[in-house]
């Protein structure tokens, strides 16, 4: 099962549905439109000098597993976490804004409806990551990184050699954040 069927298994397209005002259908459209942008990020930010021990600390300071039950809980979703991790894996709005603009192009969605959708679609990937590297409770520790990685090179195109969809769509705009 690729990581989009698990989201919407758990009830992702649900909670986008509620929080945003919008059908099942166009939430899942856009998971399947922002995901490999979002896995992309990780990836990116995985490569970076802290590795992927440092995606692993990221995501577990920003809420681990904790990140997609607030999306899945019942109340409204606080993006502000989603935020967050955009900042880390993106580094800036542009970034965000650029993702939204490119996965509206793809979908067919609206711009402004894929920027809301950002942040809560961050949070179920980091949330789903850090209880498939650290677990059921979703603590990322330990030896998670090589998990975590496996994870990031299957879901994004089966290994290593995968091409990574926000290299083409981003450019320099990544590269210039650290």
């Amino acid at each position: 099962m690729n990581m989009l069927e698990a989201l919407t298994q758990a009830g992702g397209a649900q909670a986008i549905s509620r929080d945003l005002g919008v059908d099942q259908q166009t939430a899942q459209t856009g998971m399947a439109a922002l995901l490999p942008m979002v896995l992309g990020g990780m990836q990116n930010h995985a490569g970076g000098a802290q590795g992927l021990g440092g995606l692993a600390g990221m995501l577990g300071g920003l809420g681990g597993g904790g990140l997609m039950d607030n999306v899945l809980a019942p109340q409204p979703t606080d993006v502000s976490q989603g935020n967050q991790v955009l900042g880390q894996i993106f580094g800036n709005k542009d970034a965000s804004r650029t993702v939204a603009t490119h996965a509206a192009q793809q979908s067919g969605l609206s711009p402004d409806l894929l920027k809301k959708m950002l942040p809560i679609v961050a949070m179920l990937a980091a949330g789903y990551f850090a209880r498939q590297a650290g677990g059921q409770d979703g603590a990322i520790g330990g030896g998670a990184g090589d998990g975590l990685g496996g994870m990031l090179g299957g879901l994004l195109g089966g290994g290593g050699g995968g091409a990574n969809p926000l290299n083409s769509i981003l450019g320099g705009l990544m590269g210039a954040r650290r």
